[in-house]
């Protein structure tokens, strides 16, 4: 088996797909790193976390109106997620590869906070990638379309993030992700 303990996956440590992509990065050996906030309640993962204190998670503050153009979408609790979009920033700073999984919407966004992480990996261009659990496939963003293809790593960091409400399709993907990635579980 190789060494993988140089890679490293960014995430929030989320329930559902953060939390899955952390539990295989776990059982295949590789290094963990998931970003969140004091007073965050729906973490589930908590090995490699890194408590943003308040002048940390201003470096990824971004005017909610911008957001919201960006997303084509109004939140409703803006404060509320102002801290989960900060985040997300430091999260796609540190990967380089973008895996989201989720719903593309009709104006090529992802549904959700996810959403975001998927703007900036697009504006930071990195190479990003989400699994369409409506469409029970992967699509990358290339030449401002997504196209059907399964994602692969080329350096040793990525970014694991995603819906909260992960199907068994999804759950799958992400561990079909990983086979191709990284060979058979350990």
């Amino acid at each position: 088996m190789a060494d993988r303990s140089h890679i490293t996956l960014y995430s929030g440590g989320h329930k559902g797909s953060e939390a899955e992509f952390g539990r295989l990065a776990e059982q295949w050996g590789l290094q963990e790193v998931n970003f969140s906030f004091e007073g965050h309640t729906t973490i589930e993962r908590t090995r490699g976390l890194r408590v943003l204190d308040t002048e940390t998670l201003e470096k990824g503050n971004v005017s909610m109106e911008i957001v919201s153009a960006r997303m084509g979408r109004k939140f409703a609790h803006a404060n509320k997620i102002r801290k989960v979009i900060q985040t997300l920033f430091h999260m796609v700073n540190h990967g380089y590869h973008v895996l989201a999984v989720g719903w593309i919407q009709p104006d090529n966004t992802v549904k959700g906070g996810t959403g975001w992480g998927v703007e900036l990996a697009k504006w930071f261009n990195r190479p990003v990638h989400v699994f369409d659990q409506d469409r029970n496939a992967w699509f990358t963003w290339k030449d401002n379309a997504w196209v059907a293809e399964t994602p692969h790593l080329d350096r040793d960091t990525f970014v694991g993030t995603g819906t909260r409400h992960l199907t068994e399709a999804g759950k799958k993907a992400i561990h079909d992700f990983f086979t191709g990635a990284f060979g058979s579980a350990p």
